[in-house]
């Protein structure tokens, strides 16, 4: 079982891979194993007749040829290396050696051309076994310790922000949940907790760095966790972890496990010259120098440094918006952490849309949706940058991003002038994009992007979605469905109908009386029923 996967991680290359189907019949007995000369079989045996590694090639040029090893190594580094030249010299060799052994010359040309084919990619066995033993190795820790091999994979990729992202999508397909740094949580690299959650690493956080972060372990450790944010500034040195880390961290979540003071109102204004979060620092370098001035006191009580200084109160103001609130902690973190703004108009997004933003500059998407009279699209702006042609008319780029990725889409002219205000990177509108592909004159295969209209999704979700039609059969209508499908259901602007299938074959059809909401709690519900399908019209 090892051989064979060491020889499948040899043949996974270009050239060598033509030869995976061959292999994996004659191993499963579909396909009768064979040698183009029977000798062959002394160092093809392991492999099924197939020639997998440079041994191979070394060893058998010497068997059926009569190379040295000094020939048989040159053969090898001439393959590798794709000089011709050497090959030229040493083909006329190995048909005149292996003719003398009383071999077909037919047949070793054939051998030949398959070595030719493949060589220059093939691996040699002690560079494959290497790898595949590193492989069984991820293999084993992804199967038994999804979490902490998940965990181990991020830290690696720590300052790549796109890779975390395609890690954590990965995490959740894997049922693995990542959370956001925390305070009392949280080391300077990714963790798993004891319940399985991978803990974004403080020291990840951008402004934090790794100084700030060991201070609040290393305090954690010594003293326990924090009690609350009070706490916190109390504790903490504000010469280990200053102003700015600390707003890093309440920006990126890692406060918000203390109930007292919400994420917005560390930066809600406490007068005319301080944000409370100003306030806040102060109360915490009181607490510490009294706390300091009753330890060498005669009768020591450091606890009387929490009564006699009173802590500050925040203000009562309003919660920011989703957007707001996910758009500053993607400032710090680089990624949405805690939700994903579109997250309200995932059904949208799931269903309606015909591309994701990443493939819109995808070759065979764009063939695909060439031939369609309009198609649509929707992302949130997370960036745009106005431009001036040569000839002094207006453009831009605005970049956008879903929940597989981000791209970009130029507008010109008009479209830029008409739809600029929705591409404001502070507000980060959510934008519903109606658009066409237009052959470009000079390359009809090559098309522009023409956008038809721009809506905020806000306003149009809606009335988007006009019905849900549910497929079944008779036997997944339980009870228990209806009574977790009726939970679901909240009035709306959606029709609801059912087709329901009996054993007989035969087919029942209802329509619900009022219309619904088709929300994504509903999609992920009938997402987990087997036997059943919908469509989100």
């Amino acid at each position: 079982c090892l051989e064979d996967l060491i020889a499948m991680n040899a043949l996974y290359r270009p050239g060598p891979m033509d030869y995976i189907p061959d292999f994996i019949d004659r191993k499963q007995g579909r396909k009768p194993i064979e040698y183009d000369i029977p000798v062959m079989e002394q160092y093809l045996k392991d492999t099924y007749g197939i020639t997998v590694y440079q041994e191979q090639v070394m060893l058998l040029s010497r068997l059926l040829a009569g190379f040295t090893r000094g020939e048989s190594d040159t053969l090898r580094k001439a393959m590798g290396k794709k000089q011709k030249k050497v090959l030229e010299d040493l083909k006329p060799k190995f048909l005149d050696g292996g003719q003398a052994n009383g071999h077909d010359p037919k047949i070793l040309g054939k051998i030949w051309e398959d070595w030719e084919k493949f060589a220059s990619y093939a691996f040699n066995k002690s560079h494959s076994t290497c790898y595949a033993w590193l492989a069984y190795q991820t293999a084993f820790l992804k199967a038994h310790f999804p979490a902490q091999y998940m965990a181990a994979v991020m830290n690696r990729s720590m300052r790549d922000i796109k890779e975390i992202s395609k890690l954590m999508e990965e995490s959740q397909t894997m049922g693995i949940e990542t959370k956001g740094p925390d305070v009392n949580e949280s080391l300077l690299k990714f963790t798993v907790n004891r319940r399985g959650i991978i803990r974004f690493g403080m020291a990840a956080v951008k402004g934090v760095g790794t100084g700030a972060a060991q201070a609040i372990i290393d305090e954690r450790h010594k003293n326990g966790p924090f009690k609350s944010a009070y706490d916190f500034f109390g504790r903490m040195p504000q010469t280990a972890c200053n102003r700015k880390a600390i707003e890093s961290l309440i920006l990126a979540g890692a406060f918000d496990a203390f109930t007292d003071i919400p994420r917005e109102a560390y930066f809600a204004d406490a007068n005319a010259r301080e944000k409370f979060l100003d306030v806040l620092m102060k109360y915490g370098l009181q607490q510490q120098q009294t706390r300091q001035e009753y330890a060498f006191s005669l009768f020591g009580e450091t606890d009387m440094a929490e009564q006699l200084v009173l802590p500050p109160l925040p203000r009562e103001i309003p919660q920011w918006s989703d957007i707001e609130r996910l758009s500053k902690e993607r400032d710090c973190v680089g990624l949405f952490l805690s939700a994903h703004p579109l997250d309200d108009y995932a059904v949208i997004l799931n269903h309606i849309c015909s591309t994701s933003v990443k493939m819109l500059d995808d070759p065979d998407t764009r063939e695909q949706l060439a031939h369609a009279e309009s198609f649509c699209f929707a992302g949130i702006v997370v960036d745009s940058q106005p431009k001036l042609s040569k000839t002094k008319r207006p453009w831009g780029i605005v970049k956008l991003e879903d929940f597989g990725g981000s791209g970009e889409v130029a507008l010109f002219g008009d479209d830029w002038v008409r739809y600029s205000p929705y591409f404001d990177k502070q507000q980060a509108h959510a934008l519903f994009f109606r658009a066409r592909l237009v052959p470009r004159r000079e390359n009809p295969h090559a098309y522009n992007l023409n956008i038809l209209s721009v809506e905020l999704l806000a306003e149009v979700k809606d009335s988007l979605i006009h019905s849900l039609a549910i497929d079944m059969p008779l036997d997944r209508l339980t009870p228990a469905f209806v009574d977790e499908l009726d939970a679901l259901i909240t009035p709306g602007n959606a029709s609801l109908a059912f087709r329901i299938t009996h054993l007989n074959g035969h087919q029942a059809r209802l329509r619900a009386p009022k219309p619904i909401t088709v929300s994504r709690h509903l999609t992920d519900f009938l997402d987990q029923q087997e036997g059943l399908t919908y469509a989100v019209g």
